[in-house]
């Protein structure tokens, strides 16, 4: 049975609050990639109550990211649920210390799957 971490930031207050969601809540988010759209209503979560303001029923969370169980992080433009060892730039993962410079790491790919441990969104009204 899975369990994520959804990480849920709110642009127009500039906040972002942390939720556990297991069984059938979980199990409705595997499968889906970076960049996807979930229905709030679809979630049954009640973020009203969490932000402490009025969030509308029409409200959708985007998924932009996340980490799996060691800690490595998703990336957009590496394919499927598995882990591979990409020569990067930029982006995800990896922060140049001086300009050009370019290594191997360690990232998991844009798709949800069990062994992710914490997922990132953002409401989109």
């Amino acid at each position: 049975m899975a369990t994520f971490k959804l990480v849920i930031s709110n642009p127009k207050s500039g906040k972002a609050k942390q939720v556990e969601v297991e069984g059938e809540i979980a199990e409705k988010l595997i499968g889906l990639r970076i960049g996807d759209e979930i229905p709030l209503s679809e979630l049954k979560l009640n973020l009203s109550e969490i932000f402490g303001e009025e969030i509308p029923g029409d409200a959708k969370l985007k998924i932009r990211g996340g980490t799996d169980k060691d800690g490595f992080p998703m990336r957009p433009d590496v394919h499927g649920p598995r882990r591979v060892r990409i020569l990067v730039s930029r982006g995800p993962g990896f922060r140049p210390k001086e300009r050009g410079e370019r290594r191997k790491k360690t990232v998991r790919g844009n798709t949800i799957s069990p062994d992710i441990v914490q997922i990132n969104m953002v409401l989109v009204f």
